[in-house]
């Protein structure tokens, strides 16, 4: 057995930039959670924005969903651009993005102002966060690497509770009689500084990389855009238009346009053409069987927070602050078995996948009966959001890995690409599909059943966690000694 990947996890490209692994590291998982803190903080400031902006419904809806759905549209778009410029260009182009339409975002005057500079924000967002793992691809092999994807899933899981409480904190502070500005303008300083570090700690792009003169394949961008919009926007918008025709003609279109896009992708690349998503990276073994697990498992995080928000905050009355700090046990689990289950005993490895979902199935059956059953749920509940967030964590970070593991560095960009779509198509789904299911039930029960609604989907989203422990079946998550060969 080779050591010689953990003791050299970073393989530097250029000796001025090297700055150790551990900085780099950090300086990339800080920009991945701050872009995925924005999907979330906005949620808590939602109804003071109403409020001050007199914003309607629909006009809402689209502040908080422009950046979902530019971030979505452009996620794949991004991984080809860090190819195409290089992943450190890339990057650091992103966040100055992100940061700038973060400053416009927090001084905007009214609702649409706002919408146009969640766009921006989404766009900057997408050209930074497929360079981030594609930066973890290039720069750690081996354990290096396992570790650094361990942090990289601790990040992805945990930003989502994190954005309920950060925005429940800034809000409630109502800074300098800022109201609801600060959940954007914190990512300016945050943003100055990591553009300062990241020029000083990022590797350099180098020259001549065969990859760079692979074009852009405008064709299938176009499709793809819009297969991810036709899906994206009646997702989100649908629940508050009442799900009329044109959302179900918008998904059905959603289908014939991925399926366009396949079919001239798989064309390009027999014809020799640079496709927008190699399909040799498609063929990778288990790719397939990954993406379906990360959509499952980002599919019920994403509707586990959303739904039990709405009901502690509708059913039990609480404040923005405490709904955001109901979800600190699920968050600090999530993080805590992300980073050490490549530590456990071998014999468990196997069986890591499956187990998560299978726990996550139990503990979302245990919120959903406290709930209905004592009140508040007491202690009773916490332990549940403990397991949830063990059980979600198995879930994914494993997965994850493993699609990883024998990805080779000139795919690193369409992997990461491909992964951060699914990871943000499953939130969306998720969202829509739970969320719209807990408001139907609510409308048709009265705000009374609010504990019944929340069984009910506390019971539907056990059942989509079954079908991803029937999928962890399907395949196991390498042993962490086989992880240890460069790949």
């Amino acid at each position: 057995m080779t050591t010689t990947s953990s003791e050299t996890p970073l393989l530097s490209k250029d000796d001025g930039t090297d700055r150790g692994p551990g900085l780099l590291l950090a300086v990339v998982l800080a920009a991945q959670f701050m872009a995925l803190l924005d999907v979330f903080i906005v949620n808590v400031a939602a109804p003071t924005i109403r409020a001050e902006l007199h914003a309607s419904g629909a006009g809402l809806q689209m502040v908080i969903a422009g950046y979902t759905i530019s971030y979505a549209v452009l996620l794949i778009t991004g991984a080809r651009l860090g190819d195409l410029l290089g992943h450190r260009r890339a990057y650091l182009g992103g966040l100055a993005v992100f940061t700038a339409a973060s400053l416009a975002c927090g001084l905007a005057s009214g609702t649409g102002q706002l919408t146009a500079f969640r766009l921006v924000q989404g766009a900057g967002a997408a050209l930074m966060i497929p360079q981030v793992l594609s930066l973890i691809q290039r720069n750690f092999t081996g354990e290096g690497r396992g570790r650094a994807l361990g942090a990289y899933a601790a990040v992805l899981a945990t930003g989502a509770a994190a954005g309920q409480v950060a925005g429940g904190l800034l809000v409630s502070a109502d800074l300098f009689g800022t109201s609801w500005r600060p959940v954007f303008l914190v990512n300016v300083p945050i943003g100055l500084v990591l553009l300062v570090l990241g020029a000083r700690v990022l590797p350099k792009d180098r020259g001549g990389e065969p990859e760079r003169t692979r074009g852009l394949d405008l064709p299938g961008l176009v499709l793809l855009a819009a297969a991810v919009s036709l899906l994206t926007v009646p997702l989100v918008l649908g629940q508050e238009e009442d799900w009329p025709v044109w959302t179900w003609v918008s998904l059905a279109a959603a289908g014939v346009f991925f399926g366009c896009f396949l079919v001239f992708e798989s064309r390009l690349a027999r014809r020799g053409g640079a496709p927008l998503i190699a399909p040799r990276v498609l063929r990778i073994p288990g790719m397939g069987l990954a993406a379906l697990r990360i959509l499952l498992v980002m599919a019920v995080n994403a509707g586990f927070l959303f739904t039990l928000t709405l009901y502690v905050q509708g059913g039990l009355g609480y404040s923005p602050l405490r709904a955001g700090l109901t979800f600190a046990p699920t968050a600090v689990l999530f993080g805590l078995v992300g980073l050490t289950w490549r530590r456990w005993p071998g014999r468990l490895q196997r069986a890591l996948i499956p187990g998560g979902f299978a726990l996550t199935a139990v503990s979302s059956v245990a919120v959903g009966w406290v709930l209905r059953d004592i009140g508040d749920g007491g202690i009773a509940m916490y332990l549940a959001l403990i397991g949830f967030g063990a059980g979600m964590s198995l879930g994914f970070s494993p997965t994850l890995t493993g699609a990883l593991a024998t990805v080779r560095p000139e795919d690193a960009a369409d992997a990461s690409g491909l992964l951060a779509t699914v990871t943000q198509l499953g939130q969306l789904i998720g969202i829509a599909t739970f969320g719209t299911l807990f408001l139907n039930r609510l409308e048709a029960w009265g705000p009374g059943a609010s504990a019944d609604t929340m069984w009910v989907c506390a019971l539907a989203l056990a059942g989509t966690a079954v079908l991803g422990a029937v999928a962890g079946t399907a395949g196991a998550v390498r042993r962490p000694s086989r992880l240890r060969r460069p790949v």
